[in-house]
């Protein structure tokens, strides 16, 4: 059990202020400053609570949408106006994430400098978000879907979202793997969700309701979270720019935690992009592809917690290696032996059980680079793996695509033999090198 820490305060002269903790460890700020004002807890409490649950309402809303594109992937390409020009529709869902995770790491030194501005950026983004959203249900072309569904889209997104996640390292310490965890569990929350709503809305309204009601639903829930959101450490009078201690990125453990990041996360966006088209061609009921994404949010909320917890007690690369080692089974075995709903329902809940939650593992890897002696900023360092994972993100559907081009393994059973082949076996390519930090540490370089 966690204590509750002892009321500490903030000097105004040290230039602190609450925002600075998305790159400095809150127990290191809070132990050199003089007793003048007390703070609330941390690891627990009402206020604490309250963040973790607007944090978690947030990411199940920016994230849960995208993440159950596929739903509207598998309309846009049976139904017009869009199904003459099915080109581009994968790289709607994958550029939104790619560019809110490429750009975290601006949005991070923006909210930093103008920590003021944090709530006005928050309802900022909600607007941006919700217009795009608007904004789509009026388009024709997979061109304008990109633009907004897409683009707009996730510039909002990040904006929301970004600023309010930041406060989470202010409030949680010795649970802060935890932390984010149940944090990155809205996203299977929403992944959950999502396709089912959407389904039914698409089935019976069409997508321009159905993207006016997510519009709607979105900023109803959006706003109290917002209102909940409060710092824990006091703005000071000065808003300047601290210098950003960026030399954990000359260390090769940092570059083997993002490769391996990267990897994963190209695999992690194939099937939750292209598993309501694998159920739909392999002749499977059409509840099997919305309940084939539910059931890998929820798993994926049970990988998170786990991942979380794992690096809290041990270090970082045990909990890669549960990932990487669930996620080969899952890939190779269960997917690809695919040929009943059954099969396909066994590897959605393994795979949102390991890969599903490999995010978890991010806060792990700041602070196993922080035990190995070096100054680490937990808040840069998971904002610079969003960039590994965007990059991920941005190229998973473009090769998706063209790996449904190769011809099918004629000589091949099961999943393997259908068109989805080649996709298959690439992700479990990813996976294998999504490892690659395991290898480090028996190597001694992480």
């Amino acid at each position: 059990m966690v204590q509750p820490s002892r009321p500490v305060s903030i000097a105004d002269d040290e230039g602190i202020h609450s925002s600075s903790t998305a790159f400095a460890h809150p127990m290191q700020v809070e132990e050199g400053l003089e007793d003048t004002q007390a703070l609330p807890r941390v690891d627990g409490g009402k206020d604490a609570w309250l963040v973790l649950a607007g944090c978690f309402v947030l990411e199940a809303l920016v994230w849960g949408f995208p993440y159950s594109f596929g739903v509207f992937q598998n309309y846009y390409s049976t139904h017009g106006p869009f199904n003459s020009q099915r080109s581009g529709v994968a790289a709607i869902s994958t550029t939104a994430s790619g560019i809110m995770f490429i750009a975290s790491p601006f949005v991070a030194v923006l909210v930093q400098r103008y920590p003021r501005q944090r709530r006005l950026a928050n309802f900022a983004g909600l607007v941006i978000l919700v217009s795009g959203l608007v904004a789509a249900s009026f388009t024709s072309t997979t061109g304008a879907l990109l633009a907004t569904q897409g683009i707009l889209f996730a510039i909002g997104g990040l904006t929301l979202y970004f600023p309010a996640m930041y406060v989470i390292d202010e409030w949680f310490i010795a649970r802060k793997g935890l932390a984010f965890a149940v944090i990155w569990t809205g996203t299977g929350f929403g992944g959950a969700v999502f396709p089912f709503v959407s389904q039914w809305l698409l089935d019976t309204y069409g997508f321009r309701t159905a993207l006016r009601v997510w519009a709607v639903v979105i900023a109803v829930l959006a706003l109290p979270s917002i209102l909940v959101m409060r710092n824990r450490l006091p703005l000071s009078g000065s808003s300047a720019l601290r210098p950003l201690n960026l030399a954990f990125m000359k260390l090769a453990p940092f570059w083997i935690y993002s490769f391996g990041n990267m990897m994963q996360s190209i695999a992690y966006f194939l099937p939750q992009l292209w598993l309501p088209s694998f159920a739909r061609e392999a002749g499977m009921p059409a509840i099997a592809g919305p309940l084939a994404l539910c059931l890998l949010n929820i798993a994926a909320c049970g990988g998170y917690i786990s991942q979380g917890i794992i690096v809290d007690r041990y270090h970082v690369t045990v909990a890669i290696c549960v990932a990487t080692l669930g996620s080969m089974l899952a890939v190779f075995v269960c997917w690809g032996l695919t040929t009943s709903p059954a099969m396909l329902y066994v590897f959605v809940i393994l795979w949102g059980l390991t890969g599903g939650g490999f995010a978890g593992n991010w806060a792990g890897c700041a602070a196993a680079i922080r035990k190995s002696g070096h100054h680490v900023d937990t808040g840069m360092v998971i904002s610079l793996l969003c960039v590994s994972k965007g990059v991920g993100s941005v190229v998973s559907g473009p090769i998706s695509e063209k790996l449904l081009e190769v011809a099918p393994f004629q000589d091949a059973d099961f999943a393997y033999g259908t068109r989805y082949g080649a996709v298959i076996l690439f992700t479990g390519l990813s996976v294998t090198l999504g490892g690659v930090a395991c290898i480090g540490k028996l190597a001694k370089i992480v």
